[in-house]
């Protein structure tokens, strides 16, 4: 099941929303400022963003800087052009304006959806000298093989599609839920710390990083 994440202070707009969502099968998360977003994202990683500019807080603006490699939409009452491109060269992957059709936003989630899909479908991962290979299952530092489980696979594939966001626990758990069903959340702390130690004792660099109350990240590697 796919996540949206609806950030946006107009309740009536918000509940609209969420069942049309919830009626198309999707989940839904909730924030209703800018700075309710920010702790929204810190604890979830949705698969895609509907984000009002005018918030209480920080306003949309100044949320989209801190959204990495999630598909945003805005949606917004301005109508300006200039704010429209703006946006979407600060990252927005498309923008609406309100009062909007139901049916095109559901058609727009899609396109933005499958284009996420085809992403995350690339056939080589690389970060600095650490290459995951998705055909193959095959992961190297500086062409040394790495063995990995399953799982340890998955959570690695998962931290390198997101280098820069923080995932947690409960997003770890959730993501990679059909490739390796066997991993709970008592578990997932050994899974990370094996595959921590294995990437170290072939590269000595220390590739993840524990955020305390939080999840996990890639550490970033100087080029």
């Amino acid at each position: 099941m796919k996540t949206i994440a609806i950030i946006d202070d107009d309740i009536h707009i918000g509940d609209m929303l969420t069942e049309v969502l919830s009626q198309e099968g999707y989940a839904v998360l909730r924030a209703y400022s800018g700075t309710e977003a920010l702790y929204l994202l810190s604890q979830h990683k949705p698969d895609l963003i509907l984000l009002d500019l005018m918030l209480p807080g920080l306003s949309g603006e100044e949320v989209l800087p801190h959204i990495e490699d999630i598909p945003v939409i805005v949606l917004s009452a301005k109508v300006d052009v200039k704010d429209k491109v703006n946006l979407l060269l600060e990252g927005a992957a498309d923008y609406m304006t309100k009062p909007f059709e139901t049916k095109e936003l559901l058609a727009r989630i899609t396109v933005q959806l499958r284009k996420a899909e085809k992403k995350s479908d690339d056939p080589v991962l690389s970060i600095g000298d650490l290459v995951l290979d998705n055909t193959s299952q095959d992961v190297t530092i500086k062409g040394q093989a790495v063995r990995l489980t399953r799982t340890e696979f998955a959570v690695l594939k998962l931290l390198m599609l997101n280098p820069k966001q923080v995932i947690s626990k409960s997003t770890l758990l959730d993501r990679i839920s059909l490739d390796t069903p066997d991993c709970t959340e008592r578990s997932l702390k050994q899974h990370v710390s094996n595959l921590r130690k294995k990437l170290q004792d072939v590269s000595g660099i220390d590739y993840i990083e524990t955020v305390w109350g939080i999840g996990y990240k890639l550490t970033e590697q100087k080029s």
